[in-house]
């Protein structure tokens, strides 16, 4: 028994899925992945990258890679250190010859870097001796469908490759569709009332720096609105304290934060599960899951749903797949299921996607199945709250020492739904109000992708349209603070009067002769004017600072279009300017991103 036992077990391996996840898309991918594993009977285990001890991948059999590519081509958070690891010279070229391994990539094509990251795992991986399943997929979030027209054909061949190398594994009896998997955990509520769950922020230790796992509480400071009244938009600049955090930065870093559901939004949640929302609970894992470390224990339902569960998210369609099992009412029922199946993709799009519609009101629109939803599933059904970044758009040093101060667009748009669409941590962030008493924020610092030269000589030329520029304002106070005045800023909003940022705190630097400013009004004339125009028409100079001069160059702002149009401007100048070829000027700026002379920061 004991034999025939296993060799069960080796013949079956534990199918590993590994993500590095960024917004938590790879996540949702990985486990729904590991869900198919588990309807089919199969022992899997998913995780994030950095969790998983590299050194076993050498014994390991089969492994799935989905992995998502961030900024301009770096890997997730949750990944670096395993790719590090994985690209050091001294691992010997055969050492994964016994691995078979399938790799998603997801990304947007809309970016330069199209799945930078799965598409050098992949190349690595061979390398390494290791042996690809089946080719690459890689998922596209400008598609028509999203990532899933790639992932649901690629899970179909990958089955297919799995099943050819396990066939014993066939003869398995899969679970049902619509039959729940186990919840991954467990809710026991407590009846009485003692050690009740403490919300406050604690101050992290003088030895400890701010991290996503202990934020630092900065008190809220000021927060205006920076565009007129009549504008459109509504920016804001805000500022914190962050006076004893041992928070340290540079011009380039970002800002991280984790924002809170609207009260209206907790409240109806509640209402629609009948839940109490100063019920208290402890979670106990199915399994060796951790509990979420952000998550008090015991903890109410109230800090639940507040501050964890991303209600206000356009949700994926593994909620509806998850959801579609405990539909009893057969209109519902048939209407999920419709939603979760290949088919009825375009269909999902239509009611979720376009519209922007959030996991809340899916709920409010699927009342039958929401009152049969069991609290155990909430934290399978609703992804954890991402924390959002921002650029940092001051200097520490000299100019605003103890205080950092970020540049927010609050996000608020319409579609077919009556209720406009409002952005979650830019709403959240709007109304804190520092007037109607003290509010703590948490947050923490990480480096961020531009980095500014050394020398005092060294030219640096920047365009950030918009917000875009909250980077260049922090880069600005830094650099005249050091006595470094060869600095040129493109500049663009819609108009001098109502949007157009920091404009005294410009002025200044021209006075002082710290500073070159280029502006692009766009709407100030019949003729739309905007930043990559204003480049073109500064060709002479630019080419001298660039070709003579050794200038950097930086993008920041909105991904559309701005980033790609600013390129082709550059390019033109080379051209123009410098007497090239068109593929010459390619080469030219390709060179400079590779030296780091020109570097980008975009958003979408």
């Amino acid at each position: 028994y004991f034999e025939m036992f296993w060799n069960f077990i080796m013949s079956n391996p534990t199918l590993l899925i590994l993500y590095g996840s960024q917004t938590g898309t790879a996540q949702d991918t990985a486990q729904r992945i590991a869900r198919q594993a588990q309807r089919r009977r199969l022992l899997v285990q998913a995780m994030p990258l950095d969790d998983y001890n590299v050194a076993n991948l050498i014994s390991e059999s089969v492994v799935v890679f989905v992995c998502s590519t961030t900024g301009q081509g770096d890997p997730p958070d949750n990944m670096k250190n395993f790719w590090r690891f994985l690209f050091r010279k001294s691992l010997p070229a055969g050492s994964l010859c016994r691995l078979d391994f399938a790799i998603v990539g997801l990304g947007d094509s809309s970016y330069p870097k199209f799945n930078f990251v799965a598409k050098k795992l992949h190349k690595r991986l061979l390398q390494l001796g290791a042996s690809l399943l089946l080719p690459v997929g890689l998922a596209d979030d400008q598609h028509d469908l999203g990532p899933d027209a790639v992932i649901d054909p690629w899970l179909t061949s990958f089955w297919d490759k799995f099943f050819a190398l396990y066939p014993s594994l066939k003869d398995l009896n899969p679970l049902r569709e619509d039959e729940p998997l186990p919840p991954t955990y467990t809710f026991h509520f407590l009846d009485d009332v003692k050690d009740v769950t403490d919300d406050r922020l604690r101050i992290p230790t003088e030895q400890t720096k701010p991290s996503q796992s202990h934020p630092f509480p900065a008190r809220l400071l000021s927060n205006k609105r920076v565009t007129d009244v009549a504008h459109f938009q509504e920016v804001r600049h805000i500022e914190f304290d962050i006076t004893g955090s041992n928070i340290e930065f540079t011009a380039g870093d970002v800002v991280m934060m984790y924002p809170c559901n609207a009260p209206e939004d907790v409240h109806q949640f509640c209402q629609l599960l009948r839940l109490d929302p100063e019920s208290r609970f402890t979670l106990r894992p199915s399994d060796n899951t951790a509990v979420p470390a952000r998550l008090p224990q015991p903890c109410t339902i109230r800090h639940l749903v507040e501050k964890y569960l991303d209600i206000a998210a356009v949700p994926r369609r593994s909620f509806f797949e998850l959801l579609a099992t405990f539909a009893t009412n057969e209109l519902e029922r048939e209407k999920l299921a419709e939603f979760s199946s290949a088919a009825g993709q375009d269909d999902l799009h239509s009611y979720c996607n376009r519209p922007r519609r959030t996991a809340l009101e899916v709920l409010a629109d699927f009342p039958h199945t929401t009152a049969e939803l069991r609290v155990d599933y909430l934290l399978d059904l609703f992804p954890e709250i991402q924390p959002r970044s921002f650029s940092i758009a001051s200097s520490l040093q000299v100019v605003h020492p103890n205080r950092l101060h970020i540049l927010v667009a609050v996000v608020s748009y319409k579609t077919k739904l009556y209720k406009p669409r409002r952005g979650l941590c830019s709403t959240w962030l709007a109304s804190l109000d520092p007037e109607q008493g003290e509010v703590y924020v948490p947050l923490w610092v990480k480096k961020g992708s531009l980095k500014f030269p050394k020398e005092k000589d060294t030219p640096v030329i920047m365009v950030g349209p918009g917000t875009g520029v909250a980077p260049f304002r922090s880069a600005l106070q830094e650099r005249t603070a050091e006595g470094k005045t060869a600095n040129v800023l493109f500049f663009g909003c819609r108009s001098q009067f109502k949007d157009f940022y920091f404009s005294s705190e410009w002025e200044e630097m021209i006075k002082a002769g710290q500073l070159s400013l280029f502006t692009a009004f766009s709407r100030d004339q019949e003729e739309k004017v905007y930043v990559q125009h204003r480049v073109l028409e500064n060709a002479k100079l630019l080419q001298d600072l660039i070709v003579n001069k050794s200038a950097y160059f930086y993008i920041a702002g909105n991904a559309k279009q701005m980033p790609t149009s600013v390129r082709d401007a550059l390019k033109e100048v080379f051209q123009q300017e410098g007497g090239v070829s068109s593929e010459d000027a390619e080469q030219m700026l390709d060179a400079m991103e590779r030296s780091g002379r020109l570097q980008s920061e975009t958003w979408s």
